[in-house]
């Protein structure tokens, strides 16, 4: 498992402040289109975007681009300026991470707002506004839930482990190979919720073997790390942010430091 490096980036409150205002007002747009309906359609097959989705991003752009005008923004519901790559500090947001949960009336979707310096991501929120359960963490300063400190799960053994992965992955059966290596194995949607709830100690592993773009990923990436744990590829590797392409195909774990020994030297025995 690869070691932390240290990456000097002040103290981050004013950013934390900021990520999560916005994430609290993005959750309370999203909360009041899930009570009263929002309109839907699709921006591409089986990729559906909602009036919701784009009320919250607006709400985000808005107040960071006004905290932190010379930063990048990276975020799923607006078309990607490249010029971010060149830019020291970038904010990943995906103003609703879980639509397709959204749209079919379940509350396991979530605001996630990541910032990322140097390519590492230095600050995370993710909020669950069904729930009211708000995460935030910064780099070096601890992950909370609804401000009080969380830890990874002690969980130490695979066997005994509760893993969580997507729901349509476990349907479409691309976790059968590794599903009986875990205790129970829960589908839930939004896999930044699902991170959230690793960090929280709430679950001991998520496994995704779909490709995920870096507004999914970021905040939950760090909320797991400030937590105790890590988010590794299959490799041992962690993430890199703000890249060219926001896409990354790589399969992915998060859990703790024991955990992902097990599921690595496993995974590399075949």
């Amino acid at each position: 498992v690869e070691s932390e490096e240290s990456h000097p980036a002040g103290d981050l409150e004013g950013e934390l402040r900021v990520a999560a205002d916005a994430a609290r007002e993005a959750g309370e747009i999203l909360l009041r289109h899930f009570r009263d309906g929002s309109e839907t359609w699709e921006k591409s097959k089986g990729n559906p975007v909602t009036a919701a989705d784009l009320e919250a991003d607006h709400a985000i752009r808005s107040r960071i681009s006004q905290a932190f005008p010379e930063d990048g923004i990276l975020s799923e519901e607006t078309p990607d300026d490249v010029a971010r790559i060149h830019q020291s500090r970038c904010w990943i947001i995906d103003p609703m991470d879980g639509t397709r949960e959204f749209t079919e009336g379940r509350g396991e979707f979530s605001v996630s707002i990541g910032l990322a310096i140097e390519s590492e991501p230095v600050v995370g929120v993710v909020f669950n506004p069904v729930v009211d359960s708000f995460y935030a963490a910064r780099r070096d300063g601890g992950c909370f839930r609804n401000d009080e400190p969380v830890e990874i799960s002690p969980c130490a053994r695979l066997s005994l482990a509760k893993a969580c992965a997507s729901r349509t992955e476990i349907s479409k059966g691309r976790l059968d190979g590794h599903r009986s290596w875990f205790a129970s194995l829960e589908p839930i949607g939004s896999i930044a919720w699902k991170l959230a709830l690793v960090a929280g100690g709430e679950m001991d592993v998520n496994v995704s073997m779909r490709p995920k773009h870096e507004w999914d990923v970021c905040a939950g990436d760090l909320l797991v790390r400030e937590a105790g744990g890590r988010y590794l590829d299959f490799r041992g590797e962690s993430r890199r942010y703000n890249q060219q392409s926001p896409l990354s195909e790589e399969p992915m774990i998060a859990a703790s430091p024991a955990l992902l020994r097990e599921f690595l030297e496993r995974e590399a025995a075949g």
